[in-house]
């Protein structure tokens, strides 16, 4: 097909997030689009990503693989980052009903829970991730020989890489905050703007796939993985948490100064410290998670909470009025943006309706937290143990979903034990 009759296509891009944070869906023609609904199957949700097909529950494999719908706005697609179609962000239905398995439902009921106390879920997520090359013998990290942390220009950037996603990005109306060199060369943090949940989640998640997108068609792999490299830091996904009230004030300002906290923010800081452990299944999805998720790498390691220490899972940022947010550390960019900010505001939902008893803070007096101290689980199989065991969260983000996930992850553990660190990585690679 020519170039110009390309560019003439009118299509539409259907897409939604599986349990494995893979955009899933389809093209349909434009005219087909618009009847706001298209279908495919049910089993999408029964696959490991090596294709493995397994009979967890409610995949409707010992049903014959049913269809599920892929129900969308027609008066609301997002321009495509492809330049010759249009896409749509789809709910998952069956029988007429939001389907369980549907991540992004999940998280409706969590900002739906919220809004019952009058409040709004305000979201802002920041992502990292590694440049790599493609190349004859596999993938080779970009060479950035002169990176530094907080870089930017050329010597971080040699290729010029994040100006062509800023810009691809900006011509689809995702807006950024920022975009930086992290820690270690050719690994970058990516920030986008402050919203409301379930748009700072769609965001992520088209801005996640444009990005990936754009740098592959460039001969370069851009990797979420949590920890592709195993002498370099890992890369994160930090989720911020505010919320709005009814006359659209942060309802956190003045109330996270030390010694100063509100009922809402003890209760959900309490809450995601004491549901830290079980979150970590959902927040840090592969195997590959648990080699960034060690002691003292400042990633959410243990279950504390402090003022403005970036060492602790739950940071009170000094910022205070319209600024002012709790910072979450844990999660990796191998998890659906939706399932893990549904999962993070149902923890902190029961922490604040159940009046938790909040913890002490971290401070730098403190003696550093012991072996015996609660911390994430040490492998992804005792977290998805602990996630089973945790009933009221389970319950809170749906446990069709939670069962559903549980046994795939289980499946994929399996895969991983039959591999050596090169092929896990590779496992993995052009998915996260």
């Amino acid at each position: 097909m020519s170039s110009q009759n390309h560019n003439n296509l009118k299509r539409v891009r259907v897409l939604f997030c599986d349990q494995l944070n893979l955009a899933r869906g389809k093209y349909v023609p434009e005219y087909f689009a618009n009847k706001g609904e298209a279908r495919l199957c049910k089993g999408v949700f029964a696959l490991t990503y090596s294709r493995q097909m397994i009979n967890a529950p409610g995949s409707g494999v010992d049903e014959g693989l049913p269809d599920l719908e892929m129900r969308f706005d027609p008066s609301d697609y997002r321009p495509n980052w492809e330049g010759d179609s249009q896409i749509a962000l789809a709910d998952l239905y069956e029988h007429g009903k939001p389907s369980e398995l549907c991540g992004r439902s999940a998280l409706k009921r969590a900002v739906s829970a919220w809004r019952k106390h009058g409040l709004e879920p305000m979201i802002g997520i920041e992502g990292e991730a590694y440049v790599f090359e493609k190349a004859s013998e596999g993938l080779t990290v970009s060479d950035a020989p002169g990176s530094y942390v907080y870089g930017t220009g050329p010597f971080n950037d040699p290729d010029d890489l994040m100006h062509d996603i800023w810009q691809t990005a900006e011509q689809c109306g995702i807006p950024l905050e920022s975009l930086n060199a992290e820690f270690d060369a050719a690994q970058f943090e990516l920030t986008l703007t402050y919203s409301d949940a379930l748009s700072a989640c769609d965001n992520f998640f088209l801005f996640r796939n444009l990005a990936r997108e754009v740098a592959y068609k460039k001969g370069h792999l851009l990797s979420f993985l949590p920890k592709p490299i195993a002498d370099r830091g890992g890369s994160g996904m930090h989720i911020n948490i505010s919320f709005n009230d009814v006359e659209g004030n942060n309802a956190l300002a003045d109330a996270t100064k030390e010694g100063r906290l509100s009922d809402l923010a003890k209760g959900c800081i309490a809450g995601l410290v004491k549901h830290h452990v079980a979150l970590g299944a959902i927040l840090a999805p592969t195997v590959n998670s648990y080699q960034r998720l060690q002691p003292d790498s400042m990633c959410g390691y243990w279950a504390n909470w402090g003022y403005d220490d970036r060492s602790v899972a739950v940071r009170i940022s000094s910022e205070t009025g319209s600024g002012a947010r709790i910072e979450h550390r844990v999660a990796d960019c191998a998890a659906s943006p939706y399932f893990v900010v549904a999962a993070i505001l149902q923890a902190a939902l029961i922490g604040f309706e159940s009046n938790y008893e909040l913890p002490a803070p971290i401070t730098p007096e403190q003696a550093q937290p012991t072996a015996d101290s609660e911390h994430i689980a040490d492998t992804l199989g005792q977290s998805i143990s602990a996630l089973q065991a945790d009933e009221n969260l389970v319950n809170a983000i749906g446990k069709g979903l939670i069962d559903n996930y549980c046994a795939i992850k289980n499946a994929e553990i399996d895969e991983i034990a039959k591999l050596s660190q090169e092929q896990m990585l590779a496992y993995y690679a052009h998915y996260i």
